[in-house]
């Protein structure tokens, strides 16, 4: 017999996780959007759970779980505000390069630090097309989007390298449209002295693996949201005598949507556990992040467009749902990075498929 149930450690992760999102976030999502931030208190509670770090080495204070462990704290966590999800982790995806690259000694040199200092934040930025530039180991360039209005070390990884920066960085506040909670700017480097660099294609493509998972998580958990809210209002709502959700062409897409959810869910859950059993896992996380990106762009909309007129109205949630995805999908290379990556470690693993033509 195939047992697809989680473990019993799994388990109590994602019902701690699930348990904090609603009492903790859910209530106070509006608030934390108009402060661009948690609070201190909501930020001790996360600690004192110790739900950010379960990836982390038991030497820096962490679970020493995997992948699986974090992408289901993530989805709770973004279930109920995808923006505060990445304003509680300091680390978030610039984790992945210290780790991959620079291993224990990158952990103790630049995490440590940073998990000491309430309210710090490392960023990691995705450029391949380099927007930075270097001369003598010094940065200088700007980099226009961040969901984050501080940036105590900010990773930068390439296609073949990563390089950490610890200084010389300013954030410019811009307005920012999703991920509100988060906070966004527009990071300026003057001379930054780059304090590590590293150089070596795979432990890039593994660092970009786990950046796209982090983000897919993200994305399950915002359309998750958004397709429960949704589906509760139309049960709710009567139209000419009965449930909105019971007239056929809305019934229908209710259905789709949770389709959609589960779809993007078991890609996630099946690029994690591979990564845990250290598998060969780019394709998996490319797909992952594909398929969450491209399905969040279906049940967003459609939950704002359910709730009709009233969907556009911040007194309920489906319309920050759908900033919250299209933000999230623009991560890491966006969908068309993704889908090419996905595409070329798909072809390169089959190889060439054989045509036969029958007379």
């Amino acid at each position: 017999m195939i047992d697809f149930a989680l473990a019993d450690e799994l388990r109590l992760i994602q019902q701690t996780a699930r348990e904090f999102a609603d009492a903790e976030l859910r209530p106070r999502d509006r608030e934390f959007e108009r402060a661009r931030g948690v609070p201190d208190d909501v930020r001790r509670r996360y600690d004192e759970i110790g739900l950010g770090r379960v990836e982390l080495p038991e030497s820096l204070g962490g679970a020493g779980l995997g992948a699986l462990a974090r992408v289901l704290i993530l989805e709770e966590l973004a279930a109920a505000d995808a923006g505060a999800a990445l304003a509680l982790d300091p680390l978030g995806p610039a984790l992945y390069p210290l780790r991959e690259f620079g291993g224990d000694a990158a952990l103790e040199r630049f995490a440590a630090p940073l998990l000491a200092r309430p309210g710090a934040r490392a960023v990691l930025f995705w450029d391949a097309r380099p927007r930075i530039r270097e001369v003598d180991a010094v940065a200088t360039g700007i980099l226009p989007w961040v969901p984050s209005d501080r940036a105590d070390l900010l990773v930068v990884l390439e296609k073949e390298r990563a390089y950490a920066i610890a200084e010389g960085i300013r954030c410019e506040p811009l307005r920012g449209a999703g991920l509100r909670a988060a906070g966004a700017s527009e990071l300026h480097l003057e001379r930054a002295p780059i304090v590590a660099s590293w150089v070596h294609t795979p432990q890039a493509q593994r660092a970009l693996a786990r950046a796209r998972l982090y983000a897919a998580a993200l994305l399950v958990g915002v359309m998750r949201a958004s397709a429960d809210y949704s589906r509760a209002y139309a049960v709710e709502r009567q139209a000419f005598g009965r449930p909105i959700a019971h007239h056929q062409a809305l019934a229908f897409l209710i259905t789709d949507m949770a389709a959609a959810v589960e779809t993007a869910r078991l890609l996630v859950l099946d690029a994690a556990w591979r990564l845990d059993r250290g598998e060969p896992a780019a394709e998996a996380c490319a797909s992952a992040f594909l398929e969450a990106s491209e399905q969040s762009m279906f049940v967003t909309p459609n939950g704002v467009q359910i709730l009709g007129g009233h969907g556009f109205m911040q007194d309920y949630p489906v319309e920050k749902y759908m900033r919250e995805a299209r933000a999230l999908s623009l991560l890491f290379g966006g969908v068309d990075l993704a889908r090419d990556d996905a595409g070329r470690d798909l072809v390169r693993s089959e190889g060439p498929v054989p045509l036969t033509v029958e007379a």
